[in-house]
């Protein structure tokens, strides 16, 4: 376990140390990285010095708060329906639902149907609406949902409570756990998005954070926050300006998961019945 622990954090500590690490040192270090080469905070100046970087941090928050937001409401929507026992064609509902996991248009008919038939073509709808729910999440949920026992409803409708009622003050509440593992699964989907920007999107100021990190680390685009090196110096501060942009793009959904752990092993029916 020690091993892995080591294999897994080492990459992770060797970037950190290398975004803080001098450009020449950096690249005249050789072996392990443990502690940075010559301390500097001059690659994060640099990238917050990008306009790319900045707007590409609105678009992102934009994404994940509106995408999540969706995302939830209409799983929540689907899995209550399709957990309540006595609503008809629930079975060949979820034969169609499961369907989908296991086959898709593809790629073609999936741009023709968001740029021709959707129009959300250069839209950041483009990247929420046409993924608005998975599949697998949606069956997570629905599961979740059918273990609520059956009494909670009954005696909500005996006190005249309508479904939305049922859904909104008692069954959501009974799935916090669940429901944060969900809004955790679609939010590092969404923050961690770029196919389907580079897809979809042609206007450069719509572009997310993800594909602004793609265009620095594959196509080696530093040149807005290099314009005032000289032609020598572009190489090696640009190493530099790599690692601290994977940092600026990791770090803010890492911060999360703290905050999110302590759902995960929290039982969903605790204090719901009394006996």
């Amino acid at each position: 376990m020690s091993a892995m622990i080591v294999v897994t954090l080492y990459p992770f500590i060797y970037v950190i140390m290398s975004s803080l690490s001098d450009s020449r040192l950096l690249l005249s270090h050789t072996g392990i990285l443990l502690w940075p080469e010559g301390f500097t905070w001059g690659a994060y100046k640099l990238v917050f010095l990008n306009p790319n970087i900045l707007r590409g941090y609105a678009n992102t928050l934009f994404v994940v708060t509106v995408g999540t937001s969706i995302n939830l409401f209409l799983t929540c929507l689907g899995a209550y329906v399709l957990s309540r026992r006595g609503v008809p064609w629930t079975n060949k509902l979820m034969l169609l639902i499961v369907f989908t996991m296991f086959f898709s248009g593809g790629m073609i008919p999936s741009y023709l149907l968001v740029n021709n038939w959707l129009h959300l073509g250069n839209s950041l709808l483009a990247l929420i609406i046409p993924g608005a729910i998975s599949t697998w999440n949606l069956i997570i949920l629905r599961t979740s949902f059918a273990s609520i026992p059956d009494s909670l409803f009954e005696s909500a409708k005996i006190d005249g409570a309508h479904d939305f009622t049922i859904l909104a003050r008692i069954v959501v509440p009974l799935s916090l756990p669940v429901l944060a593992v969900m809004t955790l699964f679609y939010g590092v989907h969404h923050w961690n998005a770029w196919f389907s920007s580079m897809l979809y999107l042609r206007d450069r100021s719509l572009f997310p954070l993800q594909l602004i990190l793609r265009e620095i680390l594959i196509q080696n685009s530093t040149e807005y926050m290099t314009s005032h090196s000289s032609a020598g110096e572009i190489e090696t501060v640009g190493e530099s300006i790599k690692y601290a942009t994977i940092m600026v793009a990791t770090l803010p959904i890492l911060f999360i998961y703290p905050f999110l752990q302590r759902y995960f092993v929290k039982g969903v029916m605790i204090g719901s019945i009394k006996g």
